[in-house]
């Protein structure tokens, strides 16, 4: 994967340019910050700035570490933050902010976006970092980024020339939240089929969700109510007939997630009824030939059905 750019309300954090290793240089070869970074030697080289920041772009490629330069609102290098990629879906956090721009949350800032990064993009499952015992700044921002304290320990500092006593911190990804479950909704419809074979559609009228779609006659199951109630019910409000429960004959049912609810259909078959059909809530109906079934355009969880119908009838 490539190194990200990130943005948050003051900082923009992007792959480390060449142009960069003056700002870089000047900001590292000060030991207030080079005596706080394990991996930094002190003095810095001048011409290190420039082989570190084509290393980046090379462990990038290589899926190793993803190492960014911070920039502020006028484009100006302040700092750099990164992750060097560890076995078992790990990584380490390691930053610095340049000596003059301390103290303004720059750090807390620019981590915080390296870490949602590195959890969401890399599906890493934890990410540690160090501390010197006498480098409170630093651990306050860890804690305040949400690592655990993880015991003392020793780390060699390039900058030192010798072995260091650091805190240690850890940080696992956020636990996954299960999306709320949506609510089932029941409705209930029928295939009345007449003594041609054909079979009736109605169009969604306009003012309703998915206006101008065709679906079989129906509607939605009241709380108590069986499935054949109700669709005696809607078969009279609707279409002006009367049916009886002798005369629904059960085929198959339709069970769709819609955005907000999930949908279970229940579907009749129904040849025998009385009464003139007419629709009484202006909706169109048609007398539709099995086989002409998908020249209709009907509402996702209807669409399944049709195969069903040319296959049965």
């Amino acid at each position: 994967m490539s190194a990200p750019t990130l943005t948050t309300a003051r900082l923009t954090i992007r792959p480390l340019r060449a142009e960069d290793a003056g700002a870089l240089f000047r900001q590292v070869n000060d030991y207030s910050v080079a005596g706080n970074l394990a991996r930094v030697p002190f003095p810095y080289p001048q011409s290190l700035a420039g082989v570190w920041i084509a290393s980046t772009a090379e462990q990038a490629a290589r899926g190793e570490g993803y190492h960014l330069g911070i920039t502020d609102t006028a484009g100006a290098l302040v700092g750099c933050v990164g992750l060097s990629m560890m076995p078992g879906n790990q990584a380490e956090l390691g930053y610095w902010i340049g000596r003059a721009h301390w103290r303004q949350g720059i750090a807390t800032e620019a981590a915080r976006a390296m870490l949602d990064w590195g959890f969401d993009a890399l599906g890493l499952t934890r990410i540690i970092a160090s501390a010197l015992t006498d480098n409170l700044g630093s651990q306050a921002v860890l804690r305040h980024l949400g690592f655990a304290d993880a015991g003392a320990g020793t780390q060699d500092f390039m900058s030192r020339n010798r072995a260091m006593p650091v805190v240690k911190f850890t940080l696992d990804a956020p636990a996954q939240t299960a999306p709320a479950p949506k609510p089932v909704v029941l409705v209930v419809a029928v295939a009345l089929v007449d003594a041609d074979g054909r079979i009736l559609l109605a169009q969604r009228p306009p003012g309703k969700s998915m206006a101008g779609l065709w679906e079989f006659p129906g509607g939605k199951v009241d709380a108590g109510e069986t499935p054949e109630a109700a669709l005696i019910r809607e078969l009279k409000e609707e279409l002006d007939i009367d049916v009886t429960a002798a005369c629904l004959a059960p085929l198959t049912f339709a069970s769709h997630s819609y955005e907000k609810f999930h949908l279970l259909m229940p579907l009749f078959v129904c040849r025998r009824w009385k009464g003139t059909l007419r629709g009484q809530e202006g909706q169109q109906l048609a007398w539709v030939r099995p086989a002409r079934l998908k020249d209709y355009p009907m509402p996702p969880a209807d669409e399944p059905l049709i195969a069903i119908m040319q296959e049965m009838l």
